[in-house]
């Protein structure tokens, strides 16, 4: 079992939109604190071996400038990787997908010898998100499936006892406890959605899209 509860409140969430390269950007947080070091860290999301093991199937390059192809989800460039240095590590990367692309950054804090905060940046221009999906879904969309990966994480890690290996992830996502999962995750992303300024009511019918999009019901089903 999966401490849903314990998992979602371990997770920070934030939602700002910022000029990019002279482009409306808009641009989602997702962070959280792991009990392993630095390097520790560093290897379980970069190397392709161990990301397999929490997240998916990755192919390719995997360094910079080099390409790569998660099975049967987005690929694309390496265009940053700083690996540990005094404390901090960051790789950038593109993110494509279905013919569009945004950006990823994921930055690596050690707090202590055994602690690592990792903070994911995903930034896509708003000109290249069609305006009724993101009036339907809000943040929620592509958050909630980052709430899924930092989980992912947080199982492989320690952070959470347990285990959902990545090939049963799909089943799972469908469980109570699953469905219970994809609610909490949509209503911390609406939360984070009024606190940048939403409509409260508006970022709530998002939740609920949101909720359903991910589990193939009604929210309250």
């Amino acid at each position: 079992m999966v401490d849903v509860r314990g998992q979602i409140e371990a997770v920070t969430r934030g939602v700002r939109t910022e000029e990019v390269d002279g482009e409306p950007t808009r641009i989602q947080t997702i962070a959280q604190e792991y009990p392993a070091g630095i390097e520790h860290v560093w290897e379980a999301t970069t190397s392709a071996d161990r990301i397999a093991r929490w997240f998916m199937p990755v192919a390719g390059d995997l360094r910079l400038g080099g390409r790569y192809q998660l099975e049967g989800n987005a690929g694309g460039e390496i265009l940053a990787c700083e690996p540990p240095s005094d404390g901090a590590a960051e790789y950038r990367v593109t993110w494509e997908f279905g013919g569009d692309m945004s950006w990823v950054t994921v930055r690596l804090v050690s707090r202590s010898a055994d602690r690592t905060r990792l903070e994911l940046e995903h930034s896509a221009r708003v000109s290249d998100v069609p305006a009724e999906m993101w009036d339907t879904f809000g943040p929620g969309a592509t958050g909630v499936g980052w709430d899924h990966g930092l989980l992912g994480l947080a199982l492989h890690l320690g952070a959470q006892e347990g285990e959902i290996a990545p090939a049963e992830a799909e089943a799972w996502m469908l469980s109570d406890e699953g469905k219970a999962f994809a609610r909490a995750a949509a209503d911390g992303w609406a939360a984070a959605h009024v606190a940048a300024g939403a409509d409260r009511e508006a970022a709530s019918r998002s939740a609920d899209a949101t909720y359903g999009f991910y589990t193939g019901q009604a929210p309250g089903a």
